[in-house]
């Protein structure tokens, strides 16, 4: 609890240092716009929809739950350009997600290797901005969203992963237009990868908010191991927050929808939340015993509804927001995941 203390206090005193960076600033061209971010808009409940995932299986209750969708993924080319597997589909799921008062934002992802060479190059920079802001008008959005998995410092992609993210911040927030915000790792261990996310980042204003993927702390050779326990979410707020000096409004906790093995292979054993349910899995219990493509009685590891209301408290007392990795692994009925977060946060819906 003291720790959490810490924590909270650490919050009020970046956001002063952070308040005084990226607003109001003159835009190229000597027009009257600003480069500032867009007005935040309350604890943010941030569901991905990959593109793969059949939009009618989902309800309109769901997405009320949300304030934000991700639309998963736009890919990045080595080059710089992007494509979209199935462009309907995120028409199609924008209107859904609009009808029902959510912002959409594009998520990006692809090979590390693909981001690297982009990254290094000034030129593919530019056009990776330009082709990142043209999905976003084209289609109506409201934001981008990053998920390179992963920067490093052992490689140079830290530092040009730094300078990739604030020329995009630059042009999603002319004129305070559009959101930006960015998928990193939950910071348990330290190394090249957690130490890649520079600080300049959120004390530049640059990101609005970082979707923490306190989640697949997994292992395939040790058993008994819970891959994104209540453990994990405080340590991933404890370090981003206490340690690193993230503002907490631009800190939204991950949570996984699914489950996970431990001591065993990956392949074929990982289930969402609503097939363990189906196989028996208590919604208040955060593991289960399950039977799954050749492989009979492991045990699987997950979240429930109880440990779900218990990361939303602690992310609406130290950070400001959730983020489900991804809906339509959730359940539709009363043992969902995301109706839990809303109903602690008090989220109409």
């Amino acid at each position: 609890m003291n720790r959490l203390k810490e924590i909270v206090l650490a919050v009020s005193l970046t956001a002063v240092l952070y308040s005084c960076k990226k607003e109001d600033v003159p835009a190229p061209g000597g027009n009257n716009d600003v480069i500032a971010p867009p007005a935040p808009f309350g604890f943010y409940v941030v569901g991905y929809f990959p593109s793969y995932r059949n939009l009618a299986t989902v309800p309109d209750v769901k997405f009320r739950m949300c304030n934000v969708i991700n639309y998963a993924f736009a890919t990045v080319s080595s080059t710089g350009s992007l494509s979209i597997a199935n462009p309907t589909h995120l028409t199609d799921v924008r209107n859904k997600a609009k009808a029902n008062g959510c912002r959409v934002f594009i998520s990006i992802s692809g090979a590390a290797a693909d981001f690297k060479s982009m990254a290094s190059s000034p030129a593919a920079r530019t056009f990776f901005t330009n082709q990142a802001m043209n999905l976003v008008r084209t289609y109506a959005l409201d934001g981008v969203d990053v998920d390179w998995e992963f920067p490093r410092t052992d490689d140079g992609t830290d530092q040009t992963y730094t300078l990739l993210m604030k020329q995009l911040s630059d042009s999603c927030h002319l004129g305070r237009k559009y959101y930006l915000t960015a998928a990193i790792t939950a910071g348990k261990y330290a190394g090249a990868v957690r130490d890649a996310i520079s600080s300049e980042l959120w004390l530049g204003n640059y990101v609005d908010w970082f979707n923490i993927m306190s989640y697949d702390d997994f292992s395939t050779t040790v058993p008994y191991k819970h891959h994104c326990d209540y453990a994990l979410a405080t340590t991933s707020l404890n370090y981003w927050i206490g340690t690193r000096g993230m503002p907490g409004t631009k800190a939204v906790l991950g949570i996984a929808g699914y489950g996970r093995p431990s001591g065993i292979t990956q392949t074929n054993t990982v289930l969402s939340y609503s097939d363990i349910l189906s196989r028996g899995g208590n919604p208040l219990s955060d593991s289960a015993v399950v039977t799954n493509g050749g492989f009979t009685n492991y045990t699987i590891y997950y979240n429930g509804t109880f440990t779900v209301k218990r990361k939303a408290m602690l992310a609406r007392q130290a950070a400001n927001g959730i983020m489900l990795w991804e809906k339509s692994q959730d359940s539709h009925d009363n043992t969902s995941l995301l109706k839990a977060v809303c109903d602690t946060i008090g989220r109409t819906y």
